[in-house]
């Protein structure tokens, strides 16, 4: 295992859509100054080169706050740029094919929706699991909820770390108090909120509360 469950307590996720005029990797400072504890660069329809510029200059941050640093789906990214692992889906396939890159020294997150998927997973060498989505989230519009029985078995099928991920935020953040998970992976609760710093200030003591809870 590659990774630290108190890594997992407050996981960003990057999204530039509500960023506006603000660089990313500023706005990822702040959240690192503020307690987070893991970062995954996520980039949707940018080219090769464009994903690898922003992924540099995000890992120079990371790299500042020894905080790991995966990045979303692309294996040759995260190879090109020696970023710490990535997170991606389901597939063997994809699982097999990441780590035959990237090494065993690396992160592999990978995602799962249920105890089979959870298991699946760990069995092809994951490191830590996100598992969603645990509420109703706009940036997955096919994700359904998950119920908290379902995320309370899955935390105990596996022997790694898991992190929920799925429209959280601080009204609701508490209501996974109990099902085991080692903290919280989030998106629009930091990146689309006027303050960043303090949104993620927030999260990371919630977060530590419902750990611990």
């Amino acid at each position: 295992m590659n990774v630290d469950k108190k890594s997992m307590l407050l996981y960003a996720v990057t999204d530039r859509t509500w960023l506006g005029d603000k660089k990313l990797e500023d706005e990822v400072e702040k959240v690192l100054k503020a307690g987070a504890t893991f970062i995954q660069l996520r980039e949707k329809n940018v080219s090769f080169d464009e994903f690898l510029k922003i992924a540099k200059k995000v890992k120079a941050v990371t790299d500042k706050y020894k905080v790991p640093f995966v990045i979303n789906d692309n294996v040759e990214i995260a190879k090109e740029i020696d970023a710490d692992g990535v997170h991606i889906g389901q597939s063997d396939m994809e699982a097999k094919r990441a780590r035959s890159i990237l090494g065993n020294g690396k992160i592999m997150g990978i995602s799962a929706g249920s105890v089979e998927e959870a298991v699946t997973a760990e069995k092809n060498g994951a490191d830590y699991i996100g598992v969603g989505a645990v509420f109703h989230t706009d940036t997955k519009k096919d994700a359904t909820d998950m119920t908290m029985d379902v995320l309370k078995d899955i935390t105990k099928s596996v022997h790694i770390p898991v992190v929920a991920i799925g429209g959280i935020s601080k009204e609701n953040i508490m209501k996974l108090k109990g099902t085991g998970v080692d903290g919280v992976a989030v998106i629009s609760a930091i990146f689309a909120q006027k303050d960043a710093y303090t949104a993620a200030k927030e999260l990371r003591a919630l977060s530590e509360k419902m750990v611990k809870a």
